[in-house]
């Protein structure tokens, strides 16, 4: 019966959350309260709250979560210095001659915002604020405006390199050793970021061609066609075009791939990143000094957040595990009607609810080492099983009524349009992510191929 209190603790961070306290507070204070209630009572072992400071030195010395704070300062830095607008202006001449061509060229550099800033409310708030307007004042429908913005604005979730990759492959390397010690195995392998980024890249890529063929589509459907710009645009302008473009998408590319092919770790890359746009700032002549102390305190204000809500985690797990929590929920998972597939359809609702009040990080944090080694020790490849997290958390992130991307559209879009056509606009791009989310079910490869190549 002890280990139910467990769940309790759930119950109770649910209702303290919900009641607005911060998130880092909730979860550290729930799980010392529970531990001292179980420490009157005789049912918790006090000498496991000696393991608190351990696993604060590891999380703050963890080679990978460096990358957290660079990645952050990567994309606070091209999205301060006005490099995603000149890359909106310069994508949209590219794709000028395509039927929604504007369309298209927002969801490009919404993928290469969401990739860098890896921050759903940065994007989504960015891309309103420059390609709403301009969306608008060329006729696209507002249901398909919107909801182009609020979808790309989620893409960080799945397209490398992303922060809640980077998160994610760090909880689920430590979980896919812990399940492989259940088992026996007393060399376990290791699942790194760069093998997350690998199966992410394919699926991500796949959804990004989904939205494009939607607009491309409905588009032409429409007949909206937006073609001002070429017509407008200066003979000779190419080198322009080429200006805007290519530096921060070969910036962001190099990221990704020094990655891919191993010539640098996570962290390694991410300062590649960061030195890299603060660089690119430099050469547009956007880069002062006040914008500089603006993105500096940004990046600190952001990674203080991430890295006090890993370390509320930690201890909420450490005491739910104390109270026999993850031996409670492996044994459900063993008597779940359907196997396998069961546990994993279970897991997928609970993610998909909890990110109607969670942010990602909390979700990766509390969530995914509970439920992470007991999925994989019934035989699920971490590395799709890290995808279809993602994947899962990008949906509930754009669900109406409580996606939070919805609430950071809602608060640059103009009072003209109606939070009833922000939610109807996304729907559309709800079922494509389902749909790949079915696909990455029935295709698991999907995920799986290019790390395995790799």
């Amino acid at each position: 019966m002890i280990e139910y209190l467990s769940l309790l603790m759930f119950a109770v961070t649910f209702l303290v959350l919900v009641a607005g306290y911060p998130v880092a507070a909730t979860l550290a204070g729930v799980g010392l309260l529970f531990a001292f209630i179980g420490i009157i009572f005789g049912i918790f072992d006090a000498t496991i709250l000696g393991f608190i400071p351990s696993r604060v030195f590891g999380i703050v010395t963890n080679q990978t979560l460096i990358a957290v704070p660079l990645f952050v300062l990567m994309g606070i830095t091209l999205e301060r210095t006005e490099i995603a607008k000149t890359l909106l202006e310069s994508m949209s001449r590219l794709f000028s001659k395509f039927p929604g061509g504007l369309g298209l060229a927002v969801i490009i550099v919404g993928m290469l915002m969401a990739a860098s800033t890896g921050i759903v409310g940065a994007t989504v708030v960015t891309m309103g604020l420059l390609a709403l307007p301009t969306l608008l004042e060329k006729g696209y429908d507002p249901k398909l405006a919107t909801g182009t913005i609020a979808a790309t604005g989620t893409l960080g979730q799945i397209i490398p390199p992303s922060i809640a990759l980077v998160l994610l492959g760090d909880v689920l390397s430590n979980a896919y050793q812990q399940a492989q010690l259940q088992q026996g195995v007393f060399a376990p392998k290791t699942v790194s970021v760069g093998d997350l980024f690998a199966g992410a890249l394919i699926p991500g890529i796949v959804l990004v061609a989904m939205y494009s063929l939607f607009m491309f589509f409905q588009t032409t459907r429409q007949k909206h066609n937006s073609v001002a710009v070429e017509k407008t645009r200066p003979k000779g302008n190419s080198y322009g075009l080429i200006k805007g473009f290519a530096p921060p998408f070969i910036l962001i590319i190099s990221v990704l791939g020094s990655i891919l092919f191993g010539y640098a770790t996570p962290t390694e890359a991410a300062a590649l990143g960061a030195m890299g746009s603060l660089f690119l700032a430099a050469l547009s002549r956007n880069l002062s000094f006040s914008i500089l102390h603006e993105i500096s305190q940004s990046t600190m204000r952001t990674t203080a957040m991430v890295f006090f809500i890993l370390l509320g985690a930690s201890i909420f797990s450490l005491v739910f595990r104390g109270f026999g929590g993850d031996d409670l929920v492996q044994s459900f998972f063993a008597d779940m009607p359907g196997g396998v597939w069961g546990a994993v359809a279970v897991v997928m609702v609970v993610i998909f609810f909890l990110g109607f009040i969670l942010d990602f990080i909390e979700i990766t944090y509390v969530v995914v080492p509970i439920v992470g080694p007991s999925l994989m020790a019934l035989g699920v490849d971490p590395i799709w099983l890290g995808v279809l997290i993602a994947v899962n958390l990008q949906t509930s992130f754009l669900t109406p009524p409580f996606g939070f991307a919805l609430f950071y559209l809602r608060g640059v879009a103009p009072q003209s349009i109606s939070t009833k056509t922000i939610y109807r606009g996304v729907m559309p791009f709800v079922t494509l992510q389902l749909c790949l989310l079915g696909f990455l079910c029935l295709w698991p490869k999907l995920a799986t191929w290019l790390p395995s190549v790799l």
